[in-house]
């Protein structure tokens, strides 16, 4: 099993975190990994996007140019890398922050009200997290439970009980609407 992936938005949203949390679970669950993050000219605001690389073999190159699966947060990040997905891959897309469909018919889409969902659970900051948790229930490349009970902490120490545990919901929330 090899996946590669990519996540994309813009600065700010946490995307880099995300590819961050992905890499470190598979390193806790033992699988080669690989973590490649992108920044755009502003930090905040500016593109961003990683990639990742899951395998259960060696990996040979860092770098994805055909991703089995996109996180894609914003509407520009859909127009830049939609057509770069694999046929037969995955595309998961916000919903809130993304007015179109997908144009693609040879790939499969997971649509995710991702800043409303996050809204309810408590902090729109955690948009991310339901992504996250939705893409992690649906393709099962780390577990779950790796990611709420050693990635998260391990990847955001120092924050508030209130902030982890407002991304522990959202992670969960994000996994039910794989369920």
């Amino acid at each position: 099993m090899t996946q590669k992936i990519r996540c994309a938005g813009f600065g700010g949203q946490g995307i880099v975190l995300m590819g961050r949390l992905i890499a470190y679970s598979a390193m806790v669950e033992d699988k080669h990994t690989t973590f490649f993050p992108q920044y755009g000219a502003a930090m905040r605001g500016g593109t961003a996007n990683c990639s990742v690389i899951v395998a259960d073999c060696d990996i040979a190159a860092p770098t994805v140019e055909e991703p089995d699966v996109v996180l894609i947060m914003n509407g520009p990040s859909l127009d830049k890398f939609e057509d770069t997905v694999k046929p037969g891959g995955w595309i998961f897309y916000n919903t809130s922050l993304i007015d179109r469909e997908v144009k693609r018919d040879d790939v499969n889409v997971f649509k995710v009200a991702a800043n409303e969902i996050a809204d309810e659970v408590g902090s729109s900051r955690s948009a991310n997290m339901v992504m996250l948790g939705a893409f992690v229930a649906k393709l099962r490349t780390i577990e779950l439970d790796t990611l709420l009970t050693r990635s998260l902490d391990a990847q955001m120490h120092g924050k508030s009980e209130r902030v982890m545990e407002l991304n522990r919901k959202a992670l969960k929330r994000g996994a039910s609407l794989a369920e």
